[in-house]
């Protein structure tokens, strides 16, 4: 039996429009503080865009609802079919890797939806990143559609239906730039200021102010310097780069501390460990690393942000009794 098995009765499309409302902002900028972030899904399915025909172009995507929203907005004035991965709400890069968009979704969902009711072609574009959890020639031998791989971003979609279903070099190419980086700090700022903005509260009364800032600087450092300076900040692996950006922030705020070399030291060890583990959290977020790189880089660089920040409290505890 081929997998994806088609319904009897597939659900009709639901309409939808390329407009990018008040509400849809909204929503995006709640997303992307980490507001409600695990809901902010679609309902995986299949989509008509304007008034598509049997003719009319089928793209796959995933029910992330920025990346629906990427797709759908991109192809303004045009009709299509939009079909929609359950992908647990995750987008096409990141469920490519943990194989949510993939080969198996990818003809469930076409068998499911009943596509092939609908359209006389057999091709379904997928995006360039979602490429590493498809397999074509699968999904050819169970469903008979063949995949083509889009743009890298869906604002050149248009020029790429435009050139007959060609990807410029231009297009393919896959960039990293200071607005893609920035635009994840506030989810993680977010997710880690809920755990340390309370750790340097608790410091402050405790009569620990100048930890308390060494806190609150190791969050920005991991959170915010490490995607701003990724390409200037030393080392290959995050967790090296969100150590830097953690001694950085200890070495900014040391004019203002009344310690000596020793504590300072150890201080560096416990803050710049703190950056460090947040830091690495962009490793599976970038589109410098591999599913095998961000495994690889997270066993060696666990154990080590352990040992830092433990060798730093037994320093500062060890002073004490000297």
């Amino acid at each position: 039996m081929l997998p994806g098995r088609k319904s009897a009765q597939p659900a009709p499309p639901e309409r939808i429009s390329s407009e990018y409302t008040a509400t849809d902002r909204l929503a995006a900028w709640k997303a992307r503080w980490g507001i409600a972030r695990m809901s902010y899904r679609v309902k995986p399915g299949l989509y008509a865009l304007g008034s598509p025909s049997a003719s009319s172009p089928v793209f796959a995507g995933a029910n992330y609802t920025l990346s629906f929203n990427a797709l759908r907005t991109n192809l303004k004035g045009l009709s299509a079919w939009l079909l929609v991965l359950d992908t647990k709400g995750i987008n096409v890069w990141c469920a490519a890797g943990k194989g949510t968009f993939g080969t198996m979704e990818l003809t469930r969902s076409i068998r499911q939806t009943g596509l092939e009711q609908l359209v006389s072609h057999k091709t379904i574009i997928l995006p360039q990143l979602g490429a590493p959890g498809v397999s074509a020639h699968q999904v050819k031998a169970y469903t008979g559609f063949s995949v083509s791989y889009g743009p890298v971003r869906a604002k050149d979609l248009q020029e790429f239906l435009r050139l007959g279903g060609k990807a410029t070099p231009e297009m393919r190419k896959v960039r990293f730039n200071f607005t893609d980086r920035i635009i994840l700090a506030p989810v993680q700022l977010v997710y880690y200021a809920k755990y340390l903005l309370p750790a340097a509260l608790l410091l402050y009364l405790a009569g620990l102010k100048n930890d308390a800032a060494l806190t609150v600087g190791a969050l920005l450092a991991g959170s915010v310097i490490v995607p701003a300076l990724l390409p200037w900040l030393p080392g290959r692996s995050f967790a090296v780069k969100g150590a830097a950006a953690g001694l950085a922030a200890v070495a900014a705020l040391s004019p203002l501390l009344p310690f000596g070399p020793y504590q300072l030291a150890a201080r560096a060890l416990v803050y710049a460990a703190a950056a460090s583990f947040i830091g690495l959290d962009f490793t599976g977020a970038s589109t410098y690393t591999s599913l095998s790189g961000v495994k690889k880089e997270m066993r060696l660089a666990t154990p080590a942000q352990a040992l830092a920040f433990l060798a730093g409290l037994v320093l500062l505890g060890a002073r004490r009794f000297l």
